[in-house]
């Protein structure tokens, strides 16, 4: 789930990914909206008002969405970035670092609050933003750009696009590559609005308001170290395989030389 990168990957690793992803962007946009009001999964938003205060001249109030916009976007350079970096080392599985450093953030986010007063909300809203461009870069560099987590607007422009090309068997000759995106689209929607619904109960119904953001971070931990214990199972496995195979090989060779010498004998 988090080791192939593009073409080598299945849709079922993509289904996988896309899931788990959306669903913690659904509890991470509802938490944010919930507790401060805004959005922190998108700028869509937050550029229109951006644009809206300095249309009006009212520059300084529109400062805090470029700041909002700024979070999201440097969110998404530093998980390129770190993926980038670290490629080179070959023991290192550098797609899992932005999850790792996402699930951090929301650790942190949901810890500090409980002991201190937030005087100022909008540092936590970039920091979620923040948290989101790192998620929302991952996913696209791993998947090649076919699947997005964060946000539906693209999301829902696709699906449209590609249910449409249903009704045009004739111009579409890779049916089955089309039904597998859509499949795909639609696991992120559900799954991204099954995230939301979840974090508004566990934020509103039973009450821990930002201390949601620890089901978030779980949910990606458990991720993580679920794909590294399947990938060691799988690895192990290869290794057995093949080693008994070579085993059965040299065996053989060896019943083979011994024939050898026996005839020459």
């Amino acid at each position: 789930m988090f080791r192939h990168q593009g073409k080598s990957r299945t849709l079922k690793q993509n289904i996988q990914i896309a899931t788990l992803l959306s669903f913690v962007a659904g509890i991470v946009n509802v938490v944010g909206f919930l507790s401060f009001g805004r959005l922190t999964t998108n700028v869509t938003g937050h550029f229109a008002l951006f644009i809206y205060d300095v249309a009006d001249f009212d520059f300084w109030k529109g400062t805090i969405y470029f700041v909002y916009i700024f979070s999201f976007f440097f969110g998404s350079f530093t998980s390129s970035f770190m993926i980038e970096i670290f490629r080179e080392n070959k023991k290192l599985n550098v797609f899992l670092l932005p999850t790792i450093l996402e699930s951090l953030i929301l650790i942190n986010i949901a810890l500090i609050t409980n002991y201190i007063v937030i005087v100022h909300p909008d540092i936590i809203v970039c920091l979620l933003l923040f948290a989101m461009g790192l998620q929302n870069s991952f996913v696209t560099k791993i998947s090649n750009a076919i699947v997005r987590t964060t946000h539906l607007t693209g999301l829902f422009t696709d699906l449209g696009i590609e249910i449409s090309q249903l009704f045009f068997p004739k111009s579409n000759n890779d049916k089955i590559n089309l039904t597998s995106t859509i499949k795909l689209r639609i696991y992120i929607i559900i799954f991204f609005f099954s995230g939301g619904l979840t974090g508004w109960i566990i934020y509103s119904k039973v009450d821990l308001k930002l201390n949601t953001l620890f089901v978030g971070a779980s949910i990606l931990i458990f991720g993580v170290f679920y794909d590294d214990f399947r990938y060691r199972i799988i690895r192990n496995r290869r290794k057995y395989k093949e080693k008994k195979i070579a085993n059965h090989i040299a065996k053989e060779i060896t019943i083979n030389e011994i024939k050898k010498q026996n005839k020459i004998a």
